[in-house]
């Protein structure tokens, strides 16, 4: 078997544009050692950085988080905690059944892949696409469209009893990145809907935040070639102006629980700190 690996009423009151915001792990968390000593300062916003960092120190998890307005332009600019790049597990299927319906169509197999993340679904998405070269190169183009210039989609098995497509590197702020663009490309708004139905082995991180008018998500998760555990996620929070943010977070650590459950204080950070997400909309 070869695995993937995996509210009501807001404050309207939020930026339209921000400057990229870095926290830098004091040398007892637990990301201390993936800091960048060449990132920005965190002194951009401090207080931000100050409390996002002690809601990461109390997960005992190395954590990250990044945030996009969502747009034809979108990027990152607020990036905090962890930044080294992982593995995509099964936030892939995301552009993966974009690339797929546009190439077949809607399928039941896109439903599920997405909904209730199904491998064998996702696997038939990749078949669709031709050969293993060709699905690789139609799903990477989906990564380009969605602001991605430097991430390649695999074509050949990386870990024996791993998907192909799932260990896909993908950084937080790019996959930020992609989730913005998300919405405003051409022939994703099935895939969008589909995030906004996930099944409960998904309902977890953006999709307990209170005060968004709605959440979608797709999530991801499976064990590192060094034993730990990363649990990630990508998702759209929209607001009730209709304004959007995207949002791409993981926890690297011992259990697929314990990450979801760091996830989950990063999303109950976002909640509190909502204001300050970037957030925009498609032209």
């Amino acid at each position: 078997m070869v695995l993937s690996g995996c509210a009501s009423g807001d404050s309207e009151s939020g930026p339209t544009s921000t400057v990229t915001v870095y926290a830098t792990p004091s040398s007892s968390s637990p990301s201390a050692s993936s800091a960048s000593s060449s990132s920005p300062s965190s002194a951009a916003n401090p207080a931000l950085a100050a409390s996002f960092q002690k809601v990461a120190s109390g997960t005992g998890l190395r954590v990250g988080v990044a945030v996009a307005p969502v747009g034809e332009d979108s990027k990152a600019t607020m990036v905090f905690g962890d930044r080294d790049p992982g593995v995509a597990w099964s936030t892939i299927k995301v552009p993966l059944a974009v690339a797929a319906e546009r190439e077949n169509g809607r399928s039941d197999a896109e439903t599920n892949a997405i909904i209730n993340s199904d491998n064998a679904s996702a696997e038939e998405l990749w078949a669709s696409l031709g050969t293993a070269e060709e699905a690789s190169a139609a799903v990477t183009a989906v990564l380009r469209e969605g602001g991605n210039p430097d991430v390649t989609v695999p074509s050949q098995q990386l870990r024996a009893g791993f998907t192909v497509f799932g260990q896909t590197v993908w950084s937080l702020p790019d996959a930020a990145t992609f989730t913005g663009h998300l919405p405003c490309m051409p022939g994703t708004e099935h895939v969008v809907s589909l995030m906004g139905q996930v099944a409960g082995n998904q309902q977890w991180g953006v999709e307990i935040m209170r005060l968004p008018k709605s959440t979608a998500v797709k999530g991801g998760w499976g064990p590192g070639v060094d034993g730990a555990y990363l649990v990630r996620q990508i998702g759209l929070i929209t607001y009730r102006n209709g304004a959007r943010s995207a949002v791409a977070m993981s926890a690297v650590g011992g259990s697929m629980s314990g990450g979801i459950a760091a996830l989950n204080a990063m999303a109950n950070w976002l909640n509190q700190n909502i204001t300050a997400l970037p957030r925009g909309g498609c032209r």
